[in-house]
């Protein structure tokens, strides 16, 4: 007899099938598959929610966390933080604190250009969290970088105000609300 699926596994498998049949149009962007879902949670895990779409906000930093901290410090409504942390390795400029925190002020997720530490600890919470990849270093903490500013993520634009979508497949940004 073959195993039951998960009502998240079945939700997931949904998702991806409606994202194959989206229309092609300038609307909506698919990043390149640069973040991992192997160790961290899938953004916006669908049985913590009732929707898979979320409104970004956004946030330019590079190698430093006292914005994302202070974003994270306010309520998230539902909503994703999209931070470009220009792509660096050289250290995590997220870890599990302030992730509990976005948890804890209703956040729905996380995505990171960039590394983050504490991964078990991120893993404990119910928050889904995209990053390129762990990295153990903290990252600095001088206050440098924007916020609510348009950011371009491997050649793909995000600007404040948009959807995000995501899936085990991968993340898909709109600029208007989808039906999926």
């Amino acid at each position: 007899m073959a195993p039951q699926k998960s009502k998240q596994s079945r939700d997931l498998a949904a998702l991806s099938l409606r994202f194959s049949f989206l229309p092609s149009t300038h609307e909506l962007s698919f990043p390149p598959p640069l973040f991992s879902t192997s160790t961290l949670h899938l953004l916006l895990n669908p049985s913590l929610t009732s929707s898979v779409s979320r409104s970004v906000f956004t946030l330019k930093v590079f190698e430093d966390n006292v914005l994302i901290r202070e974003f994270l410090e306010e309520k998230g409504n539902g909503r994703v933080l999209v931070v470009d942390g220009g792509g660096s390795l050289r250290c995590a400029i997220l870890g599990g604190n302030p992730v509990v925190q976005a948890q804890n002020n209703g956040w729905a997720g996380i995505v990171v250009n960039g590394c983050v530490r504490d991964v078990d600890e991120i893993n404990g919470c119910d928050i889904g969290v995209r990053a390129l990849h762990s990295h153990p270093m903290k990252a600095n903490k001088k206050g440098m970088g924007e916020k609510h500013v348009p950011i371009t993520i491997a050649g793909t634009r995000i600007c404040d105000g948009e959807w995000l979508y995501a899936d085990t497949d991968g993340i898909l940004i709109s600029k208007t609300e989808l039906s999926v």
